[in-house]
């Protein structure tokens, strides 16, 4: 596995994993019109650029194939972590979390993760601070605001 820093040019596979991610790994906890919401933010490729510049982002391929990739701000949001739904349970999202993780220096770090994740991230050593209701285009999604110590570690 490749990880290097995101470029410009990698923004269209990165929205179709996005996509395809939600779609299929998401799916046996959220409805399809929660799905449909969720990823109708990569309707606007330009505001996705702007963001995955303005954090530390980092993409991983497997021959060649972008198999994740991942963001954090300077603040320690973790904002997104998406691994392709044919590469799942592999170390990715892991080893992608590491690595952003490392790649700031705060007091704590944080993520909105789905309920999908909820468990990948608590095995991180990231806890529940609070489950929250998220609207997007009209539709509520669950989500966890979850928070981690730099110095814990899992």
């Amino acid at each position: 596995m490749n990880i290097r820093a995101y470029q410009p040019e990698d923004l269209p596979l990165i929205l179709q994993l996005y996509y395809d991610t939600v779609h299929t790994v998401n799916a046996s906890d959220y409805t399809k019109a929660q799905l449909h919401a969720w990823t109708s933010g990569s309707k606007h490729p330009e505001s996705w650029n702007t963001s995955l510049l303005s954090h530390h982002t980092f993409i991983a391929q497997m021959d060649e194939v972008l198999v994740g990739f991942g963001d954090i701000d300077a603040s320690g949001y973790l904002d997104r972590l998406y691994i392709h739904k044919d590469y799942q349970r592999m170390g990715i999202a892991s080893t992608l979390c590491r690595i952003l993780e490392q790649s700031v220096s705060v007091q704590q770090y944080t993520v909105h993760a789905s309920i999908t994740a909820r468990p990948f991230f608590v095995k991180q050593g990231y806890h529940v601070v609070k489950e929250q209701q998220v609207r997007r285009e009209g539709v509520y999604l669950s989500n966890f605001v979850m928070r981690k110590d730099p110095a814990d570690h899992s």
